[in-house]
């Protein structure tokens, strides 16, 4: 009885005196299961998730606040027209002139030192950063897809484990329930193997509240709101076959301080920094107006022309301030690179190193359950046969199930683990589908 849990027990009394089929009743498959491929997912991401379509907008406006950056300032146009008569404002009037006064003035505002190539420098320097940041999310992404659909995928392999079990108990459980109302074995032998199928259903709602989980982060990754059961395809023949041959740690360690996109977004900011340092710099040189202004009536000639040119002293304010603030942004950012390449370094070895044992481990091991699907036969027919115990039966039950179990979770955590590895490296270095 140690080996039963109390809510098994309690859980099986309540079901007592119902049918067998009843208590056992497995929920029926979803109807509204979708087959999808790992490229078609994948496709489907890029195209539909909408943390990637936000990020894209973050882009296009990096991109114009570039181009925006780089426009010449408008001239600026000035008027002034008297609106009196001159009579009223002026009564002494010098011979020979016509008309009312009027003054009209255009002005260039000139950026000198390449001060608007550098503002445009910068802010393109700023577009390429979120470009950078685009990629990352899309990284980011892109392993919680993988890892959710391969999680699915295992998942479902052993719920049918469990299905399978679950229905041979239940016709066993039938069986004695009918041998116990004729009174040929006792009552307690019968609770015993309900107890065992009441905790392997209870395992298996467990799996299928994990696996509703992944589905609606799959949905929610894929932007699906038809509420189909998506069935992963998966080849497990390439899954087995995944390997580290080949790959050095150091190699991969390389490979990701080259594609790793965040370390490469803050390079980009560190880079954007610089320029930055550079326009501030360029800002301590003011800007150059140049204009032309004429002057109808309203000087000592009748028709007044001059050139007009003016630009700011830079005496007090030579943007000492601000160029201050750039250098430190440049030394922060400095030390912000040399901290994201320790991280890549640290989850390129971490990555690999869990990789490594759980390949190790899955290679070590027996993976062929033929032989135990034989034994479980002649097990239920032994049995049958009153030549083992119940204790006996459900203990080769529950050892068949955990190996299957166990199996598919060593599966599952080693494709993980490989894809963790891919996660770190900052590209598909390992891959299990065509």
């Amino acid at each position: 009885m140690s080996r039963l849990s109390i809510l098994a027990l309690v859980g099986m009394w309540s079901l007592w005196g119902q049918p067998a089929t009843a208590q056992a009743s497995i929920p029926p498959a979803p109807t509204d299961s979708v087959r999808l491929t790992l490229p078609e997912a994948e496709q489907r991401f890029f195209q539909n998730n909408l943390a990637v379509l936000a990020q894209q907008y973050n882009v296009t406006v990096a991109q114009a606040q570039a181009v925006q950056a780089r426009l010449i300032d408008n001239p600026t146009l000035y008027v002034e027209q008297d609106v009196l008569r001159r009579r009223i404002a002026r009564p002494t009037v010098p011979e020979g002139t016509v008309g009312s006064e009027a003054i009209v003035t255009v002005q260039q505002l000139f950026s000198l030192a390449g001060r608007r190539k550098a503002a445009g420098q910068a802010a393109q320097q700023g577009a390429v950063v979120e470009q950078y940041n685009l990629q990352d999310l899309l990284r980011n992404l892109r392993y919680q897809l993988r890892t959710t659909y391969y999680d699915i995928f295992f998942k479902q392999q052993t719920l049918k484990a469990y299905a399978s079990e679950i229905a041979s108990l239940t016709r066993t459980v039938g069986l004695y329930q009918t041998q116990f109302e004729k009174g040929n074995i006792a009552l307690k032998e019968v609770i015993r193997l309900r107890a065992f199928l009441f905790t392997l259903q209870s395992e298996r709602q467990n799996i299928l509240n994990d696996v509703a989980a992944d589905q609606t982060d799959l949905h929610v990754l894929l932007r699906d709101a038809t509420g189909s059961q998506f069935v992963p395809i998966v080849d497990v023949t390439r899954t087995r076959d995944l390997s580290l041959t080949g790959y050095s740690e150091q190699q991969l360690v390389d490979t990701a301080l080259v594609r790793r996109t965040d370390l490469n977004a803050r390079r980009a900011t560190l880079q954007q920094q610089n320029l930055n340092l550079r326009l501030q710099q360029k800002l301590a040189t003011p800007d150059l107006a140049v204009g032309y202004t004429y002057d109808k009536a309203g000087s000592y000639i009748e028709n007044y022309n001059a050139l007009t040119l003016g630009i700011a002293v830079p005496i007090f304010n030579r943007n000492q301030g601000n160029i201050q603030v750039a250098k430190a942004q440049i030394a922060s950012s400095k030390i912000l690179v040399d901290q994201q390449q320790l991280v890549v370094q640290s989850e390129v070895h971490q990555a690999y190193q869990l990789a490594a044992r759980n390949d190790e481990l899955y290679q070590s091991i027996d993976r062929d359950t033929a032989p135990f699907a034989r034994l479980m036969v002649g097990i239920e027919q032994s049995y049958a046969k009153r030549i083992l115990s119940v204790v006996e039966y459900i203990d080769f039950f529950e050892s068949y199930k955990n190996n299957l179990v166990q199996l598919n979770t060593l599966r599952a955590n080693r494709v993980r683990a490989f894809e963790q590895l891919n996660f770190a490296v900052g590209k598909p270095v390992f891959r299990a589908e065509q």
